[in-house]
């Protein structure tokens, strides 16, 4: 028989807070500044080609996603990238790093139905700086008996977090809406994986979906976790 989870940790961008959108808005942005150098869905693979060649030098985040544009952009123009485009993918990702945090629907109902009954986690990846000013404006910070900004997420890391902040991963459930990141390695872990999935993912986050997993379970939404939770 499962035991019970009494830990529930949440993902961030784009499970508790719209992230993605304002990533493919810059995108458009920059394949229409590189349009007179690169066809868009060239740009495009190109750029997601820096991003994966680069995760290991500046890790995820906007600051990391700005420099794969400079780089990309230098490279489809053989060094020859105007010093004003330069200028404006860095504006853009000074105004990434100012845009407004926008909860998804029902993330402030499930976080504060649950906290009252678990110890709740908040487990996410990125820009230290970034993620905690997004949590801090989100409102949900009080909410959260820790926060755990990490590199990368893997199953190393949820074993460890799991085991300092509760009883372990078997008594844990993690929530978010990459496969890759959010629910395979927890599972791997011996936690529980609660996939939510959101249209804008990014490809880098995608992954083939544990069918039969016991410990496997997909929402459409985030209202459905807190009776989710308490059925396991």
């Amino acid at each position: 028989m499962l035991e019970k989870p009494t830990t529930v940790a949440f993902d961030a961008d784009d499970t508790l807070w719209q992230n993605e959108q304002f990533f493919r808005l810059t995108q458009q942005r920059f394949a229409l500044l590189l349009k007179d150098f690169a066809d868009p869905a060239d740009l495009e693979a190109r750029l997601l080609e820096a991003e994966r060649r680069n995760l290991g030098h500046y890790g995820f985040g906007i600051k990391g996603f700005v420099l794969s544009m400079i780089e990309t952009a230098l490279d489809v123009t053989e060094d020859r990238v105007p010093g004003s485009v330069v200028r404006e993918l860095i504006a853009a990702g000074q105004e990434m790093l100012r845009h407004p945090i926008h909860l998804l629907p029902d993330a402030r109902e499930a976080v504060e139905a649950l906290a009252d009954s678990h110890r709740l986690l908040l487990i996410t990846k990125g820009d230290l700086l970034d993620q905690e000013r997004k949590l801090a404006q989100s409102g949900l910070g009080e909410l959260f008996d820790g926060v755990e900004i990490v590199s990368d997420k893997t199953e190393a890391t949820y074993r460890e977090i799991f085991a300092r902040h509760g009883e372990g991963a078997s008594r844990a459930v993690m929530v978010g809406n990459s496969l890759r990141s959010d629910v395979l390695p927890a599972l791997a872990a011996g936690a529980w994986g609660v996939y939510v999935p959101h249209p804008l993912t990014w490809v880098y986050e995608h992954g083939d979906t544990p069918e039969g997993h016991p410990r496997f379970r997909e929402i459409e939404r985030l209202g459905l976790l807190p009776d989710l939770i308490q059925s396991f």
